[in-house]
């Protein structure tokens, strides 16, 4: 007769905390790296703000996605996935409006739309944003992180409020 012993496998915080997202991203079905439903936003738009969540970072830098290193809002910085996490369709011109990525970690932002790219680092504190007015029309919104290999958990809050 062969004798086992039952040995215990302790994770690690990390695998842990990566299995809790996975778990939570299917049950809730959150986008992982993929694009997001669209958004699509009229002036004096309900509920203000209006929040989408998704998962940040990517393989690509930022400058690759858009074209450039440096934009008039801001360095095209850290590193985003292949596909928008976010297409956000505005159907008229909006004087003010303000898009901003909420997360724990250091976030980046590039958008594609009208009249150009824009990319935004440290908006508010470490949080990637950008605010003015907008042209109607589709933009693609990257949301980016510092490292190829990290994925950050993130909220997008778009707000006519100053």
């Amino acid at each position: 007769m062969v004798r086992t012993s039952h040995q215990t496998c302790k994770p690690s915080p990390e695998v842990l905390l990566l299995a809790a997202v996975l778990i939570g991203a299917i049950g809730f079905n959150l986008p992982l790296q993929a694009q997001s439903l669209p958004l699509s936003l009229s002036p004096q738009f309900t509920p203000d703000p209006t929040e989408a969540s998704g998962l940040s970072g990517g393989s690509i830098t930022a400058s690759k996605v858009a074209g450039q290193a440096d934009t008039s809002t801001g360095s095209c910085l850290g590193y985003v996935d292949s596909q928008p996490n976010h297409t956000l369709n505005l159907k008229a011109l909006f004087s003010y409006l303000k898009v901003q990525v909420q997360s724990a970690e250091d976030t980046t932002i590039v958008v594609q739309g009208p009249g150009g790219t824009w990319c935004n680092d440290d908006f508010q504190n470490r949080n990637a944003g950008l605010d003015g007015e907008w042209l109607p029309g589709t933009y693609q919104i990257w949301v980016g992180t510092y490292r190829s290999d990290k994925i950050t958990p993130y909220t997008l809050r778009i707000t006519e409020v100053r």
